[in-house]
């Protein structure tokens, strides 16, 4: 069986088994008006991800779906036994493209985040790579747990 980096017009930067909250978002956002809980379980972003999104986000031109003030942000998560110790990191759209080259397979999670009102919420996964399976990376020598 021919791996996805021998087949013919294969690309590994291009998303691959995408998928898409935006039903699950409609959801919860049709819900907060009538429910206390879920607004205070969406909009409870983490101190650091409110932090990561203020010096890692993407902005975007997407206006808070609950405080319809601040801009949303988008940060991009990435996870895969290849890895290794770095795998839960985020990463620019740019740093993507270099690693779909570099390994063989992980997922993208993309959460978008309000830094006012603090609306939180997993926008889409992804997944992306060359589809070469490759050993996971090493822990560094000089790593700190």
């Amino acid at each position: 069986m021919a791996k996805p980096a021998e087949v013919a017009g294969f690309d590994a930067t291009e998303p691959r088994g995408l998928v898409d909250y935006a039903l699950q978002r409609r959801s919860v956002l049709a819900e907060l008006p009538r429910s206390m809980h879920v607004r205070d379980s969406n909009c409870d972003a983490d101190p650091y991800l409110k932090k990561a999104a203020k010096f890692h986000g993407e902005k975007t031109e997407r206006v808070c779906p609950v405080c319809e003030d601040g801009r949303l942000v988008e940060l991009q998560y990435v996870f895969g036994d290849e890895l290794g110790p770095y795998s839960g990191r985020l990463k620019s759209t740019a740093e993507l493209r270099a690693m779909a080259i570099q390994h063989g397979e992980f997922r993208v999670y993309v959460v978008e985040v309000c830094q006012d009102c603090g609306w939180n919420f997993l926008v889409k996964s992804f997944q992306l790579g060359d589809g070469v399976p490759r050993r996971p990376l090493r822990k560094p020598k000089d790593w700190i747990d």
